[in-house]
Formats: structure tokens, sequence, C-alpha cells
């Protein structure tokens, strides 16, 4: 599975110039020309994607599913899932990708919050129709981004940090309105996994947290380990784990650049009974130690 990294290698990726923000970029699509790369057979991004998009003919596979365009011009993708794209039977048209990396949200109310916007999640499979001053509307606030993204400074995450929010509560309107699930089976496993990790990680403020299993939440979805894992990795090129040690790696960070918890507090709080294991976890996984990377925000 091939893994996009950065807004600098999807911007390589569509034969576009650096971008103007290392973390955050507004894409014109008229300006974009995609690379014949094996990556679009199979490949997950480092960061969240919003589309909006016109004249698109084709599905491009997200997760289990395929997003029909033919049928709307708004899609969302999240981070680490997969997306295939077959560059032979797509036509892009034209319109604007929005994407930000998950660092951008570091210490703001939004790295939380995410989460409640479901339409990131696989459990969403259809692009959205707009009407043509819904389009309007959204593509104002792209401007915006896009424009602030000249401006590097300290007030520039808060600034587009509030037009991202400000799109997507729009979208939770439109997503209301329209957005159809479709019943699938499998599709339903793995929309019912994700609820419960993020129910774990926001109930999990009792005395003596526990920390998340495999084991534990293959029993609470009453299947085995090995078929979790295998479903897991089949539709998101990742296993039960590694999905957990994402996740305690993402709810870390926020903990790390939002509150004063010291590093044992913080362990203990994700269900770690010593905190030495938690940090051998974090710096792995992120390179940097947990308080070399709070120090980042200091």
């Amino acid at each position: 599975m091939n893994t996009i990294k950065s807004v600098s290698e999807f911007h390589r990726l569509l034969s576009l110039p650096e971008p103007r923000h290392p973390l955050v970029s507004v894409i014109n699509l008229d300006e974009s020309i995609f690379l014949e790369d094996d990556v679009w057979k199979g490949f997950v991004n480092s960061f969240y994607c919003v589309a909006l998009k016109k004249e698109v003919k084709g599905k491009i596979r997200y997760g289990q599913q395929h997003y029909d365009y033919n049928k709307g011009v708004l899609s969302f993708t999240a981070p680490n899932q997969v997306q295939q794209l077959d560059l032979n039977n797509v036509e892009c048209g034209s319109g604007y990708l929005l994407i930000f990396h998950t660092d951008f949200l570091l210490a703001h109310p939004l790295a939380s919050n995410i989460n409640s916007y479901t339409f990131f999640s696989y459990a969403v499979n259809e692009a959205l129709h707009l009407s043509a001053e819904e389009e309007d509307d959204l593509i104002t606030i792209l401007n915006k981004i896009d424009k602030e993204c000249q401006h590097i400074d300290k007030y520039t995450q808060e600034i587009i940090l509030s037009q991202i929010e400000l799109l997507l509560n729009y979208s939770n309107r439109f997503y209301e309105r329209q957005f159809i699930t479709r019943k699938n089976h499998n599709h339903q496993l793995l929309a019912k996994f994700e609820r419960l990790v993020d129910e774990y990680f926001e109930s999990n403020t009792t005395t003596q947290p526990e920390l998340l299993t495999v084991h534990r939440i293959a029993e609470l979805m009453n299947l085995s380990p090995n078929y979790l894992s295998d479903l897991l990795r089949m539709h998101t090129g990742q296993n039960t784990q590694q999905h957990i040690h994402q996740r305690l790696i993402e709810k870390a960070k926020e903990k790390l650049s939002t509150t004063n918890l010291s590093v044992s507090e913080i362990a203990y709080a994700l269900g770690f009974e010593h905190a030495q294991s938690f940090s051998t976890l974090f710096k792995r996984k992120t390179s940097l130690s947990p308080l070399e990377f709070r120090q980042t925000f200091n």
C-alpha cells in the first residue's frame, strides 16, 4: 500500500508546484495533471481531503465501496483509509481539492471535534449533489483559505481552521439533507468498529482506564480477533492493532498539545500501566519522545 505522506508529495503527483503552506492547500483541478504512477492503484493519505468537483465521470474506490461521481460533486476522505483511482476510467473535470494534514489541527479544538463530522467515515460512500448557490458558498470559503495560505504567521492556523470549520458545518447541513448510506454487512462492521473506538476514547475517563486491545474490541463486535484484523486489513490496509495505535497517538498528540498533564498522567489516561511503554510507542510512531513533541509547541 502506497502512502502519500505530505501535501508537497501530493502536489508533485498532480504535477503542481510546491504548496504555499506545508500542511494545507487548495488545489485547482484545472491546473492539475495526474502523473501515471502506480501509487493511484492503492494508496492512503496522511491528510483530510474535501473535493468539490464538476463534470466528473467515473468511480473512485474509497474503503469498501466506490464514490459515484456521476451522481454528485462533493465528497470527503479521511487520513489512512484506502483509495484507488483508475486514471484510464476517470475524467477529473474541474473543481477544487482542499487538503489539510492532521498535524495542522493540533492544539486546536477541531483536532478533537473533527470526528464528529461523520461524512469522513466509511459509513458514507456517495458524493453529494449541491445547488449552484451552495457550490458558490463553498467556493467562496475555499478561495479565502487559498488566499490565507499566502500569509504564514501566528494568525494563519486560526484563520484557516475557522474557515475549514465553517465549510464542514455547511457540509453537515448538506449531509443531513441528502446523504444515503448503503446497507452492506461488512460495511456496517467497519462503521461499528469506528464508532466503538470513538466511544472508547470519549468514555475512558474512569478511575482505572483500560488500554484498548485487539481482543477487547473484537469481543465487543462479536468477532474473532483474526477475522476483525483480516477485515480491516483488506479494506483499510491496516490491521486492528495498527488502527488502535494510530488512534492512541492521535489522542496523545492532542493531550500533549492542549493540556498541562504530565507524560505519566497522559499514559495512565490512555490505559497504559507504565509510562515507559507509552513513551516507547509514541517515539516509535512519531520519531519524537512525548516531551520533545510537546516542546515543539513552546
